[in-house]
């Protein structure tokens, strides 16, 4: 059995969405920024785009920017705010320990510039505490910068109440929701956002392209000079057909978001129940408040590339952690934040499933991975010493 269960790396572009790339690169090849009728078919695709995923967000047509994905649209975002921070003598940001590093390393350079950064912990259930938000809250705090849902172990933010209290104290709320549009439904107006960051492959669109939402009277600082596209803050001639194969993509994940939903958190929740079966594991962030297709899970006495390449051979594509640091040695940032030691972190294992899953994939994938777990502890020094009594449990 084939199982692609590795969505929150990206999912395969739909039928539709493909099918409007091509007949947008085929019949609508115009610039827009042209005045001819050919370019102005173009515009038209463009800007009716801009308002269909204006609408499915609650915002304005004015208000969505399009960009290359959501690390860009992270950093637009990010930097803008500490432009405004700056020019208003405010240069103090908050946001978390489990952010997407399009995040964190935006605000290392910016802690470089002579910002202070605050991140707040998550805690064990991989969710903030908001009291620690508003006690951070200072009076030079120009941006609260905080993801929607977790790339990693799928935890979902209070991001209403988080909003709030952003309002309360009149201060800016970016959220990277990379990971959530198109899998929650999402209002920018009755969550108290200010910004927001998607990216079109996160929900059976084309890669390359995503969008920043900003709210009205908000200063972007313009990202590329050269040009009027985009109101004048990105400059370069759009690429038409990938926003118009990505607002295709997005309505149709939200046409049926809630049936959807539903029947992936009754296979999720079916699949961690499988997997808690497995001796020294644990699920890892909070089993309630979390993506509908997301089960992370660390498993002690093993390394998760192991796992993972395991898994592979067995017709399982799967992750140890974020696909951005796949390639990276180190242990998850997320995993360290709720508290797994290192041992424990670098076994780990997340699973995301896709909308087309189903009850014989999801008892497909328990029952390989208690296989493999069982086959790579078998010949693990670290887990001879654990049965030995030489090292302690942890899980």
């Amino acid at each position: 059995m084939k199982v692609y269960a590795d969505n929150a790396a990206t999912t395969k572009i739909s039928d539709a969405a493909l099918e409007k790339l091509n007949s947008v690169m085929k019949d609508t090849f115009g610039n827009p920024s042209s005045l001819y009728k050919v370019g102005q078919n173009a515009k038209k695709v463009l800007e009716d785009s801009r308002e269909e995923i204006a609408t499915l967000i609650g915002a304005s047509p004015k208000e969505i920017f399009f960009s290359s994905g959501g690390s860009e649209s992270d950093n637009w975002a990010i930097i803008s705010a500490a432009e405004i921070g700056k020019r208003e003598g405010k240069k103090h940001i908050i946001s978390t320990k489990i952010e997407h590093h399009a995040v964190l390393h935006t605000l290392e350079k910016l802690e470089k510039e002579g910002f202070e950064i605050t991140l707040l912990d998550v805690y064990e259930n991989g969710i903030i505490k908001l009291e620690d938000l508003e006690d951070s809250i200072r009076e030079d705090t120009c941006l609260v910068t905080i993801m929607y849902a977790n790339n990693e172990i799928g935890t979902v933010q209070p991001i209403n109440k988080i909003g709030r209290i952003c309002r309360k104290h009149n201060v800016l709320f970016h959220t990277d929701a990379v990971q959530a549009i198109g899998h929650i439904p999402i209002s920018v107006g009755i969550d108290n956002i200010d910004m927001l960051s998607a990216s079109a492959h996160k929900f059976h669109g084309p890669k390359g392209i995503g969008f920043l939402y900003v709210k009205q009277g908000i200063n972007l600082t313009n990202l590329i000079e050269g040009g009027a596209q985009e109101r004048g803050k990105r400059a370069g001639t759009e690429n038409v057909p990938a926003i118009a194969s990505m607002t295709v993509a997005l309505n149709e994940s939200l046409k049926n978001v809630e049936d959807t939903r539903m029947r992936l958190m009754s296979l999720r929740d079916r699949l961690i129940k499988k997997l808690r079966m497995i001796p020294h594991s644990a699920l890892n962030g909070n089993e309630v408040c979390r993506l509908p297709g997301n089960v992370n899970f660390c498993f002690e006495g093993i390394e998760g590339e192991s796992l993972l390449l395991l898994l592979d051979e067995k017709g399982i594509s799967a992750s140890s952690g974020s696909a951005c640091t796949s390639g990276s040695l180190d242990p998850s940032h997320v995993l360290l934040a709720i508290g797994r030691v290192h041992d424990v972190a670098h076994g780990s294992l997340r699973i995301s499933l896709g909308e087309d899953a189903t009850k014989e994939e999801v008892d497909y994938i328990a029952e390989c991975v208690e296989e493999v777990v069982e086959k790579l502890r078998s010949f693990s020094p670290v887990w001879r010493d654990l049965m030995e009594g030489k090292r302690e449990f942890i899980l």
